[in-house]
């Protein structure tokens, strides 16, 4: 009985120790290291990049007039209609103006009176200028007789000479004064001819250049007031604007006006048409609008073949900044925190640092790396905040396009 017992005992004995080992063993494998987690990264890179500002332009004429009349009257004939080409000099419409026709006659009967004023003074210069040779000489030859002979003329007789020997000369100032007046009030009469002849020119409206006539505001028989002033209500004959020369205007941002430069390089893609082509800035007002806080620079547009339309838009992208050569990582690898911008690395062996970096210009996905990287390290693309610093990862290649050149939106 007792032999039998202890049998029981060492059984029980032995299966709790079998059952120990069992329970030892599976808590040993529970308790195995977990796998390494896998890190998206692209190493820092150097190339070109470019800081640009994409905004909508549009095209509007190199030069554009309303055409106005400087004088009132009816047109009697008008030679253009919305759309036709004009040229410098080509005239557009004629008014009839019956009053200054009147004005141009007498103008020209002014001219005609004084230059027979001045043939009638010369006339009479000459006359005075012959009277006065005669009564000279008499008043000469009996000076020199009374002289000679002192008492064989009068006293008196002398007097009456040489008095009318200063009439005579007097006379002879007169009339070429009067001659002098004359020749005054021809150019008088010369002035007053060529004001009324211009404002009588100004009765043909003429294209002052090249363009197409964009709006017309008048037909025949239509009564046109004197657009003597900016403050008068006259209405315009015709709108005349150049077109085979065009101005593309961009509003830029006021955060962008500092880099605006002229010669600054613009790549412009009319959607109406397809067409794109690089241009460069010509001219910017160095100002901005109090409304909009934008300034307006421009692009000048050959347009010969007539393709492009004023008031058409256009999609332009501005190059602000350009750098060659520097190192450029992912805009996803920068983490921006609170104090400065950081990217989280992999080393060599795996381990994840944190490194603080300076910024330098932006593209749309590239961002340059002014200092705090090397080239050819490893940055992590994605999801920074789930690794710590010395935390073991398995390095992924990621996909990521790197165009030559980005937009800045």
């Amino acid at each position: 009985m007792l032999k039998r017992s202890s049998m029981v005992v060492v059984g029980g004995a032995s299966l709790l120790a079998l059952s120990a080992f069992f329970f030892v063993e599976g808590k040993g494998k529970h308790r195995s290291s977990p796998p390494v987690p896998t890190a998206l990264v692209t190493p820092v890179t150097r190339g070109h990049l470019a800081s640009t500002l994409t905004v909508a332009g549009q095209f509007q004429p190199y030069q554009e007039v309303e055409l106005h009349a400087k004088v009132s009257g009816y047109i009697r004939r008008i030679n253009v209609d919305i759309g036709d080409h004009v040229h410098s000099g080509e005239v557009i419409a004629t008014l009839e103006v019956p009053e200054l026709n009147a004005q141009v006659s007498a103008s020209e009967a002014a001219i005609r009176h004084s230059q027979a004023e001045i043939e009638r003074a010369q006339n009479q210069v000459e006359l005075t200028e012959a009277n006065y040779a005669a009564i000279h000489s008499a008043s000469t030859r009996l000076a020199a007789v009374a002289k000679q002979r002192p008492g064989l003329i009068a006293e008196q007789e002398l007097d009456d000479s040489l008095a009318k020997d200063l009439d005579a000369l007097a006379k002879v100032k007169v009339s070429k004064s009067a001659l002098n007046a004359a020749r005054e009030q021809l150019a008088v009469s010369q002035a007053d001819s060529a004001r009324v002849m211009a404002m009588q020119g100004y009765s043909v409206v003429t294209a002052p250049f090249n363009g197409v006539v964009t709006m017309r505001y008048a037909d025949v028989g239509s009564l046109i007031q004197a657009g003597t002033s900016s403050s008068s209500q006259s209405v315009p004959v015709v709108k005349v604007a150049q077109n085979d020369l065009l101005r593309l205007r961009m509003p830029v941002p006021e955060r962008d006006v500092p880099y605006i430069q002229l010669g600054g390089e613009v790549q412009v893609k009319v959607q109406a048409t397809g067409k794109t082509f690089t241009a460069k800035i010509v001219r910017f007002t160095r100002e901005l609008d109090a409304s909009t806080r934008t300034m307006l620079a421009e692009v000048d547009v050959p347009n010969s073949d007539q393709t492009l339309s004023t008031g058409m838009f256009a999609e332009t992208i501005i190059i602000l900044q350009e750098q060659n050569n520097v190192l450029v990582v992912p805009e996803s690898a920068v983490v921006r925190g609170e104090a400065q911008p950081y990217v989280m690395t992999v080393d060599a062996s795996n381990k994840v640092d944190k490194v603080l970096v300076t910024l330098g210009i932006q593209g749309a996905d590239r961002i340059a790396i002014l200092s705090g990287l090397t080239d050819r390290q490893s940055v992590i693309v994605s999801g920074q905040a789930n690794y710590q610093i010395g935390q073991q990862v398995q390095p992924a290649q990621a996909t990521i396009s790197m165009p030559k050149q980005e937009d800045n939106q």
